[in-house]
């Protein structure tokens, strides 16, 4: 079965309305502070534009205070509009601090927007292992029995020179036998890595050398992926 080429979404409608509706209220908000023409149309796209760049911030580089705010501002100047042409504020009478505020408003996204674009992200530090547990030393089962010392033995009669047999020639002593090297332990075989896992690495890769100017290593692949230690050096070798 054939699915839609087109597929009409609820949360998609949603999203376009309300879209539609805090464009249009942040137009007029400009517009009764004293923006007239094309400068009232541009604000909205403003707002717009630095909500998402702080929220694409967000989901590719994780939490941050630096994302937090800008969202949290241009959050505010979203709702800020919608809530002030509700007819709580009289539009043909802004008040003074308003008109600072939005005529203000395009240098401050403009520090928002370059702040989020060129702020490298700060890199994980890796967990310091766990020192292991002091193992306890085993306690003897018994105490040690005293050792006696051995009683003497009766003194051999001495030998006369008669008596003595001819020294033996000293055996020669043949060296050991060097011992085999042990056999080289078996090379593991890399790992299969996932052709998407891999262009999605090389992306993460080159968004890294493009903040930082240097290449990525190991273990910042290993923790931006989430994947273990073993995958993340095969996803590297393929990097390389």
């Amino acid at each position: 079965m054939t699915r839609p080429a087109l597929r009409v979404d609820a949360v998609l409608v949603q999203a376009v309305i309300a879209g539609a509706l805090s464009f249009a209220h942040l137009h007029d908000l400009a517009a009764a502070a004293g923006q007239d023409g094309w400068k009232a149309w541009a604000y909205p796209i403003s707002v717009d534009l630095l909500l998402v760049a702080s929220w694409r911030r967000l989901r590719v580089d994780g939490p941050s205070r630096l994302a937090w705010c800008w969202f949290v501002i241009a959050l505010c100047a979203s709702l800020g509009a919608n809530v002030a042409t509700a007819g709580l504020l009289d539009l043909d009478a802004v008040p003074a601090w308003l008109r600072i505020l939005v005529a203000a408003w395009p240098a401050l996204a403009f520090m928002g927007g370059t702040l989020l674009a060129h702020t490298p992200a700060p890199d994980p530090v890796p967990d310091a292992p766990a020192s292991p547990a002091p193992t306890p030393s085993p306690e003897p089962d018994s105490a040690p029995e005293p050792v006696t010392a051995p009683e003497p033995e009766d003194t051999p009669a001495a030998v006369t020179p008669a008596e003595k047999t001819p020294a033996l020639p000293a055996a020669t002593t043949e060296p050991a036998p060097t011992p085999e090297p042990a056999p080289a332990p078996p090379v593991a075989t890399a790992l299969p890595v996932p052709a998407a896992l891999v262009d999605h690495a090389r992306k993460v890769a080159d968004d890294h050398r493009a903040r930082t100017g240097f290449p990525i290593d190991t273990d910042t692949l290993r923790a931006r992926l989430g994947v273990p230690p073993q995958l993340a050096a095969a996803i590297a070798a393929q990097l390389a």
